[in-house]
């Protein structure tokens, strides 16, 4: 397991105790649109190498459009895709959507990920409402392990 140390942040971290959501998220979201289907969205995941998209669009109900947007994990993704080729990302998406600010501490967010069981929070710039940003259990456990700043 020595080899393991010679690892290091890719960038100067501050420590876990002192940093905030936006000093570790990462910046901008990759997404989908809410009617993307299944294979889709596995290849974006796939293709891009992560564990979470954002749906983000407007979707037409009722004679009129509402904005909508969530997250589909890849647990939700392994989940829902067996006999659901036809669903939608709208459909996927997680039921709740666990959100922080860039302001908020990381203890806050990993008490966040730990109370909702999830891995991944959606930052949401307080400017606009919207998506921002994704923040990550391993961004958290990078800060954890390389945080000194």
């Amino acid at each position: 397991m020595e080899h393991l140390l010679r690892y290091r942040a890719p960038r100067l971290l501050p420590s876990f105790a002192r940093a905030t959501v936006g000093d570790v998220m990462n910046v901008g979201v990759i997404g989908c649109a809410p009617d993307a289907d299944v294979e889709t969205v596995a290849a974006i995941m796939a293709s891009h190498r992560i564990h979470s998209v954002v749906v983000d669009g407007i979707v037409q109900e009722d004679g009129g459009e509402r904005l909508v947007w969530g997250i589909i994990s890849d647990l939700d993704l392994l989940r829902s895709a067996p006999g659901r080729d036809s669903a939608t990302a709208a459909q996927l998406a997680s039921g709740e959507i666990v959100t922080v600010d860039p302001g908020d501490s990381l203890e806050r967010a990993a008490q966040l990920m730990c109370e909702h069981d999830v891995s991944h929070l959606v930052v949401v710039s307080p400017a606009s409402g919207r998506p921002s940003g994704i923040l990550s259990a391993l961004d958290l456990a990078a800060t954890i392990a390389w945080g000194r700043a």
